[in-house]
């Protein structure tokens, strides 16, 4: 079957082409806990301006710890009648995004009732039997599926499916499942995790205070936070951004906290979506099975209790980070003093970009194609292998952009994804390519460098090549 992705590219819609992607894009179901916090109507205004990017296959109005007894696809609906007005302008400057009502049909309803009282025979939904069919559908990438509320939709579907389905079909159904939730919203999570232990699941148990998704949101010292300000959100989304800048409402705890789960499914040269390990714009998780005292018992999860978990999972890594700083004179760049080292740092290391991205595509919902900015097109990610002690190069030369705005380079040594952990010293490393000596190893090993590339647009805009290092004897 087609998805509705591939039907939409067989139209000729006009404006400027869809930039080239290495792979098809990335499938995506949505459980929405939607008037829960205002943090879901702006995550789904954000991921509406990406959605001829990522393949949207449905959005599920559902219940959370936050709320109980009551889902709300009317205020999806809306959302998407607000995108519906600003798709015109859109495509203007990229193709392939499809029409209001074509999204509204991906709206289905889950059960108005909490966590495993939602779970089991005669339970089943309009939402839980939308995620079987789009499971079931014949097509090979994997289903990624974002939790911005309470699972027990999906947990609802993968109980009707292990009660329908021989036990073969089950697990190749299963396989195809990427999970990535907003922490622990109601208890039918950790049930998940028991009944379905090889699926693949991205969570940060326990507290929020700790999870890695809180990045997208975390004031953190020592850094500019302006980005995710209420004042910059005034003038880069809210208002003079036309119907669906105007539907984005203001913030009452967290701003977009539930935007993580898809910022992976960006195709920005960076992430890797099924390598959580290697990080990128959604942040960088481990997959192990976290110690019980380390579940932080103590944080906030809106009452969910927090159980010991039964099986490895991906969860909380840290990154060692140094932020880089504009220089007046000499080199355009310097490394601040300032290290930084925790798992929040593995995603607001991203987030400028991040949101320089957001504020670009708002600006699309208004501007013509010669008013706005358009991000770098930069080579794909790269793999080589270096022996020993040998001189090798990095090289990010052949980026282009196609507004012709010059372009910044900032190449970084990403040791944290792969296995030699010693720092590698870059020299110059605002050069589009960079001349390197491997160093001395006993035994294979792999590192990564990120070539950030920047334009001088406004807002500026990065892309990324990632080149991984293998390093041999």
């Amino acid at each position: 079957m087609k998805t509705l992705r591939s039907l939409l590219l067989l139209v000729c819609l006009g404006g400027q082409p869809l930039a080239a992607q290495e792979t098809p894009p990335h499938r995506l179901l949505v459980l929405t806990d939607m008037e829960a916090d205002p943090d879901d109507t702006q995550s789904l205004v954000r991921l509406l301006l990406y959605a001829n990017q990522i393949d949207v296959e449905g959005i599920i109005a559902t219940t959370s710890v936050h709320m109980k007894d009551r889902v709300h696809p009317e205020s999806i609906e809306r959302v998407i009648g607000a995108y519906g007005e600003a798709r015109p302008n859109l495509l203007l400057h990229e193709s392939g995004y499809p029409t209001a009502r074509a999204l509204q049909s991906l709206v289905k309803t889950g059960l108005p009732e909490y966590g495993m009282g939602g779970v089991g025979a005669g339970k089943d939904s309009e939402g839980s039997d939308w995620i079987l069919e789009v499971l079931e559908r014949e097509d090979d990438r994997p289903l990624w599926v974002g939790v911005w509320g309470g699972p027990n939709t999906l947990a609802q579907a993968l109980y009707r499916l292990r009660e329908t389905r021989p036990e073969a079909e089950v697990d190749r159904l299963v396989a195809k499942l990427r999970v990535y939730t907003i922490s622990d919203q109601d208890e039918s999570a950790i049930w998940i995790r028991t009944e379905f232990p090889d699926l693949f699941y991205i969570v940060s148990p326990g507290g929020y205070d700790t999870a890695t998704w809180t990045g997208i949101n975390a004031v953190v010292e020592g850094i500019d936070n302006a980005t995710i300000g209420n004042a910059w959100l005034a003038e880069h989304v809210q208002q003079g951004h036309g119907p669906l800048g105007a539907v984005y409402p203001d913030v009452a705890w967290g701003v977009e906290g539930d935007t993580p789960t898809f910022l992976a499914l960006i195709p920005n040269g960076l992430s890797v979506p099924d390598r959580p390990d290697w990080g990128g714009w959604g942040g960088r998780y481990e997959l192990y099975r976290p110690a019980d005292e380390a579940l932080n018992r103590d944080g906030f999860t809106g009452g969910v209790p927090v159980a010991p978990e039964p099986r490895p999972i991906w969860t909380n890594a840290d990154d060692r980070y140094v932020p880089y700083l504009p220089n007046a004179y000499g080199r355009s760049v310097r490394p601040d003093t300032a290290v930084i080292e925790d798992n929040k740092v593995t995603l607001w290391r991203w987030r400028d970009a991040i949101q320089n991205d957001f504020a670009a595509r708002m600006d699309w919902t208004v501007s013509p194609y010669a008013e706005a900015n358009h991000p770098p097109v930069v080579p794909p990610t790269e793999e080589i292998t270096v022996r020993s002690g040998e001189p090798f190069v990095l090289d990010a030369s052949e980026a282009t952009d196609p507004d012709g705005d010059a372009l910044t380079f900032l190449w970084t040594h990403y040791p944290e994804p792969g296995t030699y952990a010693e720092p590698i010293d870059l020299y110059a490393e605002n050069l589009w390519r960079v001349y390197l000596r491997a160093p001395e190893v006993d035994e294979p090993q792999t590192t990564h460098f990120i070539a950030a590339v920047t334009d001088r647009g406004t807002p500026a805009l990065t892309r990324y090549k990632r080149v991984v290092v293998r390093i041999v004897p």
